[in-house]
């Protein structure tokens, strides 16, 4: 197939960098453009990154020369990109206003930022768990008043390494869940250079994470209905989130009650470990293969051996065991920019591409 051209909003930040590294010598897309704030605008993209870039990995060659323009440059974009990858460091209201702009040049937005992830009409979508959310699309175009043009949303990091679980145990009709996430500074847009603070140290609160963690599940559990996304009423989840001195990888230790008794902890090893998705079907370039593993040993999962787990983008459970007030326990590990950002991002696009959402303009 012709590679479709892709442009990054936000490009030099930590995310927008996992973009550039993720996409580099991507199988379907090519980055024609970078776009940022004023400041970094008419710069090489080597340039603007320069003392900023925050990655192990040096800046990819095929990139370092791109031309970074003022994201405010909407139509000039537009004309040289099928979809963009939105990454942006505004205020709320501005990255709606600016991610719907995009939208009306018909150009599809995918968006790793938090703004519209309430907006109804919007899919928040983890590809391998409720990808039937696409369907509100053609409600949000008319909306919109477009042909090809919407908006596309992925969920905050801070689910997915217990969310996944929960939608493998789905016929189990998990109603309660307890969890508590402990976060890498890198979901701050960090590393220990930057954030000095952190060596050593444990902060007990991350402003909106635990919101986010408890209801955006329901979202992604919930169903199309008159061209909305209906969030489901279960289940009920209490979270703390807390951030922890570790580079990458969040990890969840959760506890759930199902109102259907599974048949044995190795019945629900079995489901994590089967679970599959439109991604692994069709083979999409960003899908791992599998996509949850279950690890048997006591000491896993951890962040040294398993946040790279299916080059970042699969998803580690582990110490599964009977509890004494909930039903079961375990803990879960998702790499946070990889799955659970830009990853996760670009993935979503390929599932919006394999059902004909994304296409050359």
């Amino acid at each position: 197939m012709k590679k479709l051209r892709v442009g990054i909003l936000g490009g030099t930040g930590m995310v927008g960098q996992r973009f550039i590294q993720v996409l580099d010598n991507h199988p379907w897309f090519d980055v024609t453009e970078i776009a940022a704030s004023s400041q970094s605008a008419g710069k090489t993209y080597a340039e603007a990154v320069e003392g900023r870039w925050l990655l192990e990995k040096e800046v990819p060659e095929g990139f370092r020369d791109i031309v970074v323009r003022d994201i405010n440059e909407i139509q000039t974009i537009a004309d040289n990109v099928d979809f963009v990858l939105s990454a942006v460091n505004m205020s709320k209201d501005e990255i709606k206003k600016i991610e719907e702009d995009y939208a009306r040049t018909e150009t599809p937005v995918v968006s790793n930022n938090s703004a519209h992830r309430w907006t109804p009409d919007v899919p928040m979508i983890i590809p391998e768990i409720n990808p039937e959310h696409a369907d509100v699309i053609e409600y949000q175009k008319k909306r919109l008043g477009t042909s090809r043009g919407f908006i596309a949303v992925k969920p905050n990091c801070s689910i997915q390494s217990y969310a996944p679980a929960l939608a493998a145990w789905k016929e189990y009709e998990p109603y309660e869940v307890i969890a508590t996430t402990y976060q890498a500074i890198s979901g701050a847009g960090k590393n220990f250079s930057t954030w000095p603070e952190m060596v050593g140290n444990v902060i007990p609160f991350i402003g909106g994470e635990e919101e986010k963690s408890e209801k955006e599940p329901l979202r992604i559990f919930g169903r199309v209905e008159g061209g909305v996304i209906v969030p489901a009423q279960t289940p009920a989840i209490s979270c703390q989130c807390v951030r922890i001195p570790v580079l990458y990888g969040h990890t969840a230790a959760a506890f759930v009650k199902f109102r259907k008794a599974p048949g044995s902890k190795e019945e629900l090893i079995r489901k994590l470990r089967d679970f599959r998705g439109i991604p692994q079907e069709k083979e999409l370039p960003s899908a791992p293969k599998n996509f949850i593993q279950y690890c048997d040993d006591e000491n896993r999962p951890q962040v040294t051996l398993d946040v790279n787990y299916e080059r970042g983008m699969g998803v580690s459970i582990g110490r599964l065991r009977e509890d004494t007030i909930y039903d079961w326990k375990f803990i879960g590990l998702s790499h946070n920019t990889l799955r659970g950002a830009a990853g996760g991002a670009v993935e979503c696009a390929e599932l919006l591409v394999s059902l004909g959402y994304i296409a050359g303009k």
